[in-house]
């Protein structure tokens, strides 16, 4: 039998067919284009050519991915007043804007101001929606869909069941965008200005990052001339985080936007040594900014002797306190070290030629320049203002006691002092030890002396494992921009993690940060998240915890095991469902449990590579689980988990990151007892 010419979902496969026909037209004439008569000169030519090959990747149509994933019917059309009999406009929303050959709208990009009561509409508040329609889909093509008249009082309010399902839909490859499935109270955050910088404070499964990447999505859309000029950051905990949501951006057709971790940012020299916690704390510290402006201005002396310039038969002479005036007053204007060198030699000059024009010459400023640049001049800059390299700076600060001493008496007491220095000073910069901590501090010293570029917008996720100093480092680069924090207090896990988001933002230097809370979870699973929020309150007293919204409960399950024979049974088990399965396990124990593995002729992957339908296991130290997420976790031995740690609290910390990675079901396996914290509260 046939299917009825008018059947909606037919009409639908139809729009979207020609949505995607109407999308390689646009491509097609992207890459028709001929710029050879269009362009001036060779680096115009160049210019415009990678911008048409941007362009051209934007526009590709990802097959497994819908083009659209929702309507709106509008009672009207936005922003006009209703005609009598009139019906609204209809808009199919999408992941990017799509145009048919007359320019008119195929799909609209989710962005769009017309899109927001997709996401924001209700029966409370209806935003002139009379129905809005969202899309099933499997492997890009249209399988089911349901609607919501919002403008009908006699229809009541439910659940959407396309959306619960597309929340709970198997995980398998890289993170995925959540465009189809945003929230309200996640959409106000997306679409919050660009000048204002936001912190969102959110537990598990809230979509924090997702929310993030968005919101860098929408910026790039509402403000793409801008941030093109200033560019864009997404700051991740580690390589492997960042590989995992790399392919969010491009599905929402940006491509422009930088990724790196704070070590990226602040890789002025080879990490090869460690620090240990106490040493750690204390470099991490803001107060170690205060000493390194110390010690490198302790570089300025007071002239003693005056500057002489020799022009052909006239000497014109600086005496040492004029020169004493232009230093202290370079030293008020508190600008960066290296600029304060710069217009030392200038100032000279300028003083020399005030004495010139006095003497009846009018000299102009090529003589200026030549007389800064002037071998005197040139000698005097270097004895009272010499060049300092930041990375020497902090090698001395580390090396010498007496210079650690006499720069950090008053800020640091002799325990800390004696907590930063190297047992075995190195003998040059190359040969250094150096620590992550070491090279943040480099990075300090660095912007003391030249001023670090700015960007337009910085996402910084996982943020609650950042040092002070850390902190102060992201802050440089967007000192004229503005920034998206995310984290969660619960999950900090660095001997220095955020106690509090306000102090955190004071050094990121953004204290006027607006703090968004996210409590409603969508990722994690009701018994899974209510079990794992057993240890807030012995990590995080005082934080909200996580609501999950899911109908779902997902499996839980608390198993204990004879040895590894039984997780890995624990592991085959959960390969039977559909997605993707996480074995996450202390650190020590991941050799043992990958021999097993292997033993049982199981394949796995490491963090951060991609899963496949032949291959969904991924075998997970537990130092890198966060930012991670699998259908079904394993977790194994919790116990050794905190013992792994350096104290209780940050090891508990660690467990609540552990648990709560799973999106389907989790179960618990352990031969050794749980920690009490996990039974203060019976099970349901």
């Amino acid at each position: 039998m046939s299917t009825p010419v008018d059947d909606p979902l037919s009409r639908e496969r139809s729009h979207l067919s020609a949505s995607r026909s109407a999308l390689r037209a646009m491509r097609e004439g992207v890459e028709a284009l001929d710029i050879r008569d269009v362009t001036a000169n060779w680096v115009n030519a160049e210019v415009l050519a990678r911008q048409i090959e941007e362009r051209i990747k934007a526009l590709a149509d990802l097959s497994d991915t819908p083009l659209f994933f929702g309507r709106l019917d509008y009672l009207r059309a936005p922003g006009a007043e209703q005609a009598e009999g009139a019906e609204g406009e209809r808009f199919y929303i999408g992941r990017r804007h799509v145009h048919d050959a007359d320019g008119d709208p195929m799909v609209i990009d989710w962005r769009a101001p017309v899109s927001q009561p997709f996401y924001r509409a209700s029966k409370k508040d209806p935003m002139d929606i009379a129905l809005r329609r969202r899309f099933g889909y499997t492997r890009g093509d249209i399988t089911a869909y349901e609607d919501e008249h919002l403008s009908d009082p006699a229809e009541a309010a439910r659940t959407s069941k396309l959306l619960q399902q597309e929340i709970e839909r198997p995980r398998v490859g890289p993170m995925r965008d959540i465009v189809a499935t945003i929230q309200p109270e996640q959409d106000e955050i997306v679409r919050s200005g660009l000048s204002g910088t936001v912190c969102v404070q959110g537990g598990p499964g809230t979509g924090k990052t997702a929310v993030g990447l968005h919101r860098v999505a929408y910026l790039l859309y509402a403000h793409r001339e801008r941030l093109a000029r200033t560019g864009t950051l997404v700051i991740g905990p580690n390589r492997s985080f960042l590989h995992y949501i790399e392919q969010v951006l491009p599905a929402l057709g940006e491509l422009a936007v930088q990724q790196a971790t704070v070590e990226d940012l602040v890789a002025h020299v080879e990490i090869k040594g460690t620090d240990d916690a106490t040493a750690a704390v204390v470099k991490g510290d803001a107060r170690m900014a205060r000493v390194l402006r110390r010690a490198l201005y302790s570089h300025v002396t007071m002239p003693t002797e005056p500057v002489v310039v020799v022009r052909g038969s006239r000497r014109w002479r600086v005496a040492a306190y004029e020169l004493e005036e232009i230093v202290r007053e370079l030293l008020d204007r508190d600008i960066r070290y290296g600029a304060a060198r710069e217009a030392l030699p200038q100032r000279i000059a300028h003083a020399v030629l005030v004495q010139m024009e006095r003497s009846g010459e009018a000299p102009d400023d090529r003589v200026q320049d030549a007389v800064a640049r002037n071998s005197a001049v040139k000698a005097a800059v270097k004895a009272v203002w010499p060049a300092v390299d930041p990375a020497k700076l902090v090698l001395r600060l580390l090396s010498d006691p007496d210079f650690l001493a006499g720069h950090a008496a008053g800020i640091l007491d002799e325990e800390e002092q004696k907590a930063v220095l190297w047992t075995k000073p190195a003998r040059s910069v190359k040969s250094a030890q150096w620590s992550a901590a070491d090279a943040v501090l480099i990075d300090e010293a660095t912007d003391l002396i030249q001023r670090t570029h700015s960007l337009g917008h910085v996402v910084l996720d996982e943020a609650q494992d950042l040092s002070p100093m850390q902190y102060r480092a992201v802050g440089r680069r967007c000192t004229t921009g503005s920034a998206t924090v995310l984290g969660d207090l619960a999950q900090g896990t660095t001997p220095w993690a955020t106690r509090g988001w306000e102090e955190a933002l004071t050094h990121l230097g953004k204290p006027e940060a607006v703090i968004e809370e996210l409590t409603a979870g969508f990722r994690v699973p009701t018994d899974v998240i209510t079990y794992a929020s057993r240890l807030l309150p012995h990590i995080a007293p005082g934080l909200t915890p996580v609501v999950s919204i899911r109908e779902n409960p997902g499996h839980f399950e608390v198993r204990p095991v004879a040895g590894t024979t039984d997780v890995v049974d624990a592991c085959r088990a959960s390969l039977r469902h559909e997605g993707s399965t996480g074995l996450i396990a202390a650190d020590a124990r991941i050799p043992e449990l990958a021999a097993a593995l292997t033993e049982a002729g199981i394949q796995y992957l490491g963090p951060g590579e991609e899963t496949t339908q032949e291959t969904r296991l991924t075998l997970v130290p537990a130092s890198l689980a966060k930012g991670l997420e699998y259908d079904y976790v394993v977790l194994d031995e919790p116990r050794a988990v905190v013992d792994g740690e350096p104290d209780e609290r940050t090891g508990l910390r660690r467990l609540y990151v552990a648990l709560t990675r799973a999106v389907s079901g989790l179960v618990v396996t352990h031969a050794a007892g749980l920690p009490p914290q996990l039974a203060s509260t019976p099970l349901r």
